[in-house]
């Protein structure tokens, strides 16, 4: 079995000998090259000239100890090895690859004093706080605290006929009257009545009975019984009914009879007695099927999702939300997929955590991941998301790399749990009727790979899709992608689908992996850095495209984040958050125009370079100060307190 990690991609010289670049840096045209010093002396005078006004950087504070091609290394912070033994040895460690130390600031502080609710949803009634409200209730003190609008039009009034955030919008002035009245353009409220354009919201009386634990899980139950009561006997009797796939009885009857059939009752210990008097009580009677009664369906008779030859967003952490995934959804992506949630917060009812399921009605073919370590959590996360939610597919996060979840033995660390991470699979099949899909690493060390091993068990446990990332946990995204590796657990997986995912940022790597084995592929990083990489695989082609072209994306990102989050300040703070987190991202794009050597490499940093036009330099900049003036040009001026530190330093320049 092949387990070294060498990459199955274009071996030519990333940049070597071209225009005097290194090993790791793109080759750019020599025309468009510059210093670090006329570069940025070039953006603070806003393109016109070095003595310009530079009221921008008044406004936003810049890191002048740091430049763009310093801010990722500071992520990754590496001490000497004579000091490994000092009393700061694990705080060196704890902060590796992490950038705990960025602000956290809630978009909530940047509007401390609101308006009512009851005031801006018009309600008849009054307030049932009355004086003990914390929110404003004179119009005239809000509007005079409120900040100024920033534009003149407003997405949601134009849209949808009617803004719901009335007088707290921040384009107020599209759809507020004179006399402080939100108006409504009926005809086009009319034509958007009835429709729902997100789906998978949690309502609040779903979120009363998690959090008082009276939410039934009964299939779930019937099948933990089994793995809990029953000892390794009953575990083993399940593997068996679940290969029968007998759907005459109930899931527990088929257990009960496999077992019949197989042991002496005489031999069983008490306990295997008592599982068996238990498992008897729950064997199908005769009489017409009720809603009590727990069906396991075949995997023939669940929802097919035909995966083959599709281009698959990865589910992105932070990144991922809906509005990014509708660009990627227009720019081509055929498979989309919530952020990863955690199953015991989706248990307990967290709102936040039940965002992350919300899908868009331009998601045709979208599923949800799930992260977890243990069979009781994540079926019963199972069960709850296949009875109130709508989704095609669902997926297990066993590749997620960070300390919080893998130290807790998920994501990276059920790999190595084969135990549990087995009856997680098949108790998430028993009770989903979508398949179920299982996103995997290499493994965990750098030079150990187990993928291969465990794809063929995961194959008989029951999943309908694989994905890998070829790189193991250790290695992060520091090295290039091993498709060698992804090509021969391909040939393993057959006939399961399995998609292949690591460095996809351009038409030729996508048709450099199809010449594997995989029945997809899978796009991360690609897609935050030029979501247009949908488009150039499907037409075949490289896209040049333009500075402008690429803020009308980020201007429609920012109309879609108002829609799902709010065109409040509270709403709005929180789009530029998201937007300025996908720009940290996306200022690693390098214009095909300007490279000297086609393709662009993923793992490439690119030098100092000065753009074809003054929006185009800004779009190359690395420093958070110059995000912050794209966000400002559609979403206004950021807040006197603002501040922002990305929480994804890129890894991949080092």
């Amino acid at each position: 079995m092949e387990t070294e990690t060498t990459p199955n991609i274009p071996t030519e010289s990333h940049g070597h000998g071209m225009n005097g670049t290194d090993k790791g840096r793109a080759a750019i045209k020599t025309q468009f090259l510059t210093t670090k010093e006329k570069f940025h002396e070039l953006l603070d005078s806003g393109g016109k000239g070095p003595n310009d006004d530079k009221a921008s950087d008044d406004a936003v504070p810049k890191e002048t100890a740091e430049d763009s091609l310093e801010e990722p290394q500071e992520k990754k912070l590496k001490v000497d090895p004579d000091e490994q033994e000092r009393t700061d040895k694990q705080d060196s460690k704890r902060m590796r690859g992490q950038n705990k130390s960025r602000p956290h600031m809630k978009p909530t502080s940047y509007d401390n004093r609101r308006l009512c609710p009851s005031i801006i949803q018009e309600r008849e009634t009054k307030c049932v706080y009355g004086d003990k409200c914390k929110f404003i209730h004179d119009v005239a003190e809000y509007m005079a605290l409120k900040p100024a609008d920033v534009g003149e039009h407003c997405y949601l009034y134009d849209t949808f006929g009617k803004c719901h955030y009335g007088l707290s919008c921040r384009f107020a002035r599209a759809h507020i009257s004179a006399d402080l009245k939100n108006m409504a353009n009926e005809e086009r409220a009319k034509a958007m009545e009835g429709r729902t354009p997100v789906r998978n919201s949690l309502d609040k009386d779903l979120q009363w009975r998690l959090r008082k634990k009276v939410v039934p899980f009964t299939a779930s139950d019937a099948y933990m019984k089994i793995i809990f009561k029953g000892g390794h006997k009953a575990g083993e009797c399940w593997k068996k009914a679940a290969t029968a796939e007998n759907v005459d009885n109930c899931c527990s009857a088929v257990v009960h009879s496999q077992c019949s059939e197989g042991e002496n009752p005489q031999t069983s210990d008490n306990q295997g007695t008592e599982v068996s008097q238990e498992n008897l009580a729950l064997v199908k009677t005769i009489g017409p099927l009720t809603d009590a009664d727990v069906i396991k369906l075949r995997q023939c008779e669940k929802k097919q999702v035909d995966f083959k030859d599709k281009l698959y967003l990865a589910p992105l952490t932070t990144c991922g939300n809906l509005p990014f995934r509708r660009i990627c959804k227009r720019f081509g992506a055929d498979i989309t997929c919530g952020e990863m949630a955690m199953c015991t917060n989706l248990l307990q009812g967290q709102s936040s955590e039940w965002a992350l399921l919300k899908r868009h009605e331009s998601e045709d073919l979208f599923g949800v991941q799930v992260e977890g370590c243990f069979p009781d959590t994540m079926t019963r996360c199972a069960e709850l998301l296949n009875n109130k939610i709508d989704v095609d597919f669902v997926d297990i996060n066993s590749g997620c790399p960070i300390d919080l979840v893998y130290k807790k033995g998920g994501g990276c660390g059920l790999m190595t749990r084969t135990n549990k991470f087995e009856q997680i699979i098949r108790g998430m099949n028993s009770v989903l009727d979508v398949p179920l899909t299982v996103k995997i690493r290499t493994g965990v060390q750098e030079k150990a790979n187990i993928a291969h091993k465990l794809i063929p068990e995961m194959k008989k446990w029951g999943v309908s899709m694989i994905t890998l990332h070829g790189r193991s946990r250790e290695q992060r995204y520091t090295k290039s992608a091993d498709w060698d590796y992804i090509n021969t657990c391909s040939q393993l997986a057959s006939p399961i689908p399995l998609f292949g995912n690591g460095d996809i940022l351009s038409y030729y790597d996508a048709m450099k992996a199809r010449e594997t084995e995989v029945s997809g592929i899978m796009l991360a990083r690609g897609a935050l850095i030029k979501p247009w990489v949908f488009t150039e695989i499907k037409e075949r082609r490289d896209w040049d495209i333009s500075s402008s072209e690429r803020l009308d994306v980020l201007r429609d990102f920012t109309h879609y984040g108002l829609e799902h989050w709010g065109s409040d300040t509270q709403g709005l703070e929180k789009t530029r958050n998201f937007l300025l987190e996908w720009l940290s991202f996306m200022c690693r794009y390098i214009p095909v125009g300007m490279l000297e050597r086609v393709p662009q490499r993923i793992n490439e940093r690119p030098p100092y370079y000065m753009g074809r036009d003054y929006l185009e330099s800004l779009m190359a900049s690395q420093h958070v100060g110059d995000w912050i003036k794209i966000s400002e040009m559609l979403l206004g001026p950021v807040p006197k307190n603002f501040n922002f530190l990305p929480k994804h330093k890129a890894n991949a320049y080092k």
